[in-house]
């Protein structure tokens, strides 16, 4: 599919974002987190304005572009000529984590298998692994009520995700918020591995050891600390060099 290039045509700043975030949807396709075309990151685009990039409706992630993301507004309205459709159910969700949370430059949302699978289960997240602890002191949860197309239920899901950066939908997936595109990407990784290892140390069938509230508490601030203060772009420059042997062209 021939996309012609918005480099030249938005700002340098846009453009970045345009080539992280695209970067981001085919990572999330390639680590097997994707569920066809039927969720959403969405990226804040910097100015006074409430203006977002979102995936075009209909491409599966790993094509996704940065010129065919699309800029919308905070309801959702197409900002620039696209041939692409957007999908407004699907940024109802993220429309009002945006609306509440200044930090939120990034609202990445899952319908993985194991995301899934945990959020079914009553307990949520366990204290069962290492990276359970980078999970446990920053989860919220919202229960139920639908597929989200329903304004009245916004209220509520910006009331129980407070300032936590992870989210676990009951019974629908999950979703990380992140200062930065890298932020919630990284952040999902720790959640979708999370929620992983729950799942098959649960099918083992075997007694469970549960991690204590101290190791637990410890660890709050333990990525800062373990990436020399880095964080996500530790591991970024990596992930995008990845995507550049894999499965290049997320940049034009």
């Amino acid at each position: 599919m021939k996309i012609p290039s918005l480099k030249e045509v938005v700002s340098a700043q846009e453009w970045k974002l345009r080539v992280d975030l695209a970067a981001a949807y085919r990572l999330v396709a390639a680590y097997g987190w994707s569920d066809l075309v039927f969720t959403h990151i969405s990226a804040r685009v910097p100015g006074p304005g409430h203006h977002f990039l979102i995936n075009p409706y209909g491409l599966i992630f790993d094509e996704i572009t940065a010129s065919s993301l699309v800029l919308i507004d905070q309801d959702c309205n197409k900002l620039s000529e696209s041939p692409f459709p957007v999908n407004p159910a699907g940024f109802t969700i993220h429309s009002c984590i945006h609306a509440v949370r200044e930090d939120a430059g990034c609202v990445l949302h899952t319908h993985s298998r194991a995301g899934v699978a945990v959020s079914a289960q009553k307990a949520g997240v366990l204290p069962l692994s290492q990276q359970s602890t980078l999970i446990l002191n920053s989860l919220a949860y919202h229960d139920y009520e639908g597929i989200a197309l329903h304004a009245e239920e916004k209220p509520r899901l910006q009331a129980n995700l407070g300032r936590a950066s992870f989210l676990m939908l009951r019974n629908h997936g999950l979703l990380t918020v992140g200062r930065t595109i890298p932020d919630a990407f990284l952040a999902m990784y720790f959640f979708e591995n999370t929620c992983r290892i729950q799942v098959d140390a649960m099918a083992g069938g075997a007694e469970l050891n549960l991690i204590g509230p101290g190791p637990i508490a410890a660890n709050a601030n333990v990525t800062q600390q373990s990436t020399a203060g880095q964080g996500s772009m530790l591991a970024w420059p990596a992930l995008l060099r990845k995507l550049d042997r894999e499965n290049p062209g997320y940049d034009r």
